[in-house]
């Protein structure tokens, strides 16, 4: 959805706090980026703005029309959110990961309760429950369920390695239901990628991890590019199944969060990111329920609040002119 007050300091500052909630989304397997976007209301306008990099953009680019440039990429939204997003990563890898690490069941409830309110608020962008609409929920869910089911893979990522990871990781964050992050698990390159960025802000990255995060976000930026304008086109022409496919994902994504899990007897001495988690039943829990319910029911209601308010700022004629404009 496209804000009202769009190139005011004001705007700046909200795009910059979108960013920076994305980016600290993006930085924990389980929870999407994307689906914190739709939350926060500027998914639509994030879509669209990513997909005008093309050859309009290009042409304007090549002419040095910088002014109908920046307008047609939507470029001020882009630059606020953008900042948002790396001060984010670079500045909260260290604390979730401490948390993660330290205090697993208590930030597991806490995305939980993220995603069970996001998927509410999917569910009410579906505005008619067709046959089709229940298929593409069932089979989201399914492969949602799927993906978070694998097993991460191992092993010293190459160059070639981390620039498809990042084409792959940066289609999953993009999409609510599917955790970047966890895609880079599963890659085995989350824990390689992250201490890179966690040694950014401490001057301690060597040529050669620089070069490393050079090939990853190159990765991500072309990914980014072409996957965005397939997305705006499913939005734009089937957006009941795209999003009901997109809820599937998010509901099958919830085993992943779920907040009672513990390291397997044989990974629990490991380091974090060697650790196996199986899930335990509520019966075999040892520790209060209460906190966690606490918590999860507290991040869903903080969601659903701040979707209340994100709603009286948008108008869905923008929306649509917004998604439409250089169809």
């Amino acid at each position: 959805m496209i804000p009202r007050n769009p190139g005011t300091i004001a705007g700046d500052l909200l795009n910059f706090a979108r960013g920076f909630c994305m980016g600290a989304a993006d930085s924990v397997p389980g929870v999407s980026g994307g689906t914190v976007a739709l939350i926060l209301g500027h998914y639509h306008q994030l879509v669209a703005a990513i997909s005008h990099f093309d050859r309009e953009a290009l042409s304007l680019a090549l002419a040095g029309k910088w002014r109908r440039l920046a307008e047609h990429i939507d470029l001020r939204f882009l630059i606020a959110l953008g900042l948002g997003v790396g001060i984010a990563i670079v500045s909260l890898a260290s604390l979730l990961h401490w948390l993660l690490e330290n205090r697993l069941p208590g930030t597991l409830a806490v995305f939980m309760g993220l995603i069970v309110a996001s998927i509410w608020i999917v569910a009410r962008q579906i505005q008619r429950w067709s046959a089709t609409a229940w298929v593409a929920v069932l089979l989201g869910t399914a492969v949602g369920y799927l993906i978070s089911s694998l097993s991460p893979l191992a092993g010293e990522p190459g160059l070639l390695y981390l620039f498809f990871s990042g084409v792959i990781a940066i289609t999953a964050m993009i999409l609510p239901g599917i955790s970047g992050s966890f895609v880079l698990v599963l890659l085995g390159v989350y824990h390689h990628v992250i201490g890179l960025v966690k040694a950014l802000p401490r001057g301690e990255l060597t040529l050669e991890g620089l070069i490393q995060i050079i090939v990853f976000a190159s990765g991500c930026a072309i990914g980014l590019a072409a996957f965005s304008r397939v997305l705006r086109w499913l939005l734009e022409h089937y957006q009941n199944v795209t999003f009901a496919c997109l809820l599937g994902l998010m509901i099958g994504s919830l085993k992943r969060v779920w907040p009672l899990q513990q390291p397997t007897a044989e990974t629990a001495a490991e380091k974090f990111s060697h650790r196996v988690f199986e899930l335990v039943p509520i019966s075999e829990w040892a520790q209060p329920l209460w906190p966690l319910l606490l918590l999860g029911i507290g991040a869903a209601s903080f969601v659903l609040a701040a979707e209340a308010i994100a709603v009286r700022m948008y108008t869905p004629r923008d929306v649509d002119a917004k998604l439409n404009e250089g169809a």
